[in-house]
């Protein structure tokens, strides 16, 4: 079984240099390379079991999306969004070329990592040849914005990981059903020790300043990228939670109409988002990649 590594790279936005973190897994001399994106206050860690199951074929490479996990914050938090998300990926990228001839990469993006997947695979030129996105798409609904306006940047420091472990599953019902040791390694990667013995989680509180703004702006109105969706013309694969309010089941019919053209695949029993843990969901990625 193929053994995890970690790195970084160095970016740079208007405010200066700050460390994207990565893991990795399989041949680093592998061209064949799967980049994994995660959601909005998750980190990289997200897809082990999906990187596990992946690695005898690809390289795998999943990255803490800056401002969360092992990466910097960013010094000027009204930089947080999918440009500078999307330059620092692109710097990862030519690292990973460095080792390896690679010519075009598949991506697996969940919710923020989707949006990010969307907006590299739909310039001229892009190195992604095929794309899943994870319960997102082209509308996000208003009332999924609401949701995660509740609890962005509000996360408290808490006693133990038991209490950690306990606020993420309280927070994401959404993610269907999963065993104790599931939601353990689901939370254990998202937090850290403090001097003081509490546990914090490894995220930007400021993420949430260019989140709420974008709602201020929108009044309410869904978030609509329909021009970017439609740009994309490679092989996409979408993952639909039957229960999602952040995707719904209209606009992902609609995804299968126009733009890409993607290929849907509905999961019972769950919302936003399917955390591609369980076989049966690794096993709809694994069969279209």
């Amino acid at each position: 079984m193929s053994e995890m590594r970690e790195g970084s790279v160095r970016c740079l936005s208007p405010a200066g240099f700050h460390n994207m973190a990565y893991v990795e897994w399989g041949d680093v001399a592998n061209p064949r390379v799967l980049v994994c994106v995660h959601g909005l206050t998750r980190c990289g860690r997200d897809f082990d079991d999906l990187a596990r199951a992946m690695s005898d074929r690809y390289r795998v490479v999943c990255p803490d999306v800056v401002g969360r996990g092992k990466s910097d914050w960013l010094r000027n938090p009204l930089l947080y969004g999918v440009p500078q998300y999307a330059a620092d990926i692109t710097v990862l990228l030519a690292q990973i070329n460095g080792t390896a001839q690679v010519d075009s990469v598949h991506w697996v993006g969940t919710s923020m990592g989707g949006l990010i997947g969307m907006a590299v695979a739909a310039q001229p030129d892009t190195p992604v040849s095929r794309l899943v996105l994870n319960d997102v798409g082209p509308v996000v609904t208003a009332v999924s914005i609401a949701r995660i306006a509740e609890y962005l940047g509000k996360a408290p420091a808490l006693d133990s990981i038991a209490a950690a472990v306990s606020l993420v599953r309280a927070v994401s019902p959404a993610f269907g059903p999963h065993t104790d040791d599931e939601w353990y390694r689901l939370t254990v990667p998202l937090i850290r020790e403090t001097a003081e013995g509490k546990f914090v989680f490894r995220y930007d509180p400021k993420i949430a300043e260019p989140f709420r703004l974008a709602m201020q702006e929108s009044a309410g109105r869904d978030m609509e990228l329909w021009p970017l969706y439609d740009a994309i013309t490679c092989p996409t694969l979408l993952l639909r939670g039957a229960e999602s309010d952040l995707l719904t089941r209209e606009t992902a019919q609609l995804m299968t109409t126009r733009g890409p053209h993607a290929k849907l695949s509905e999961i019972a029993g769950v919302g936003h988002a399917p955390t591609l843990v369980h076989a049966d969901q690794i096993a709809i990625v694994r069969d279209f990649l």
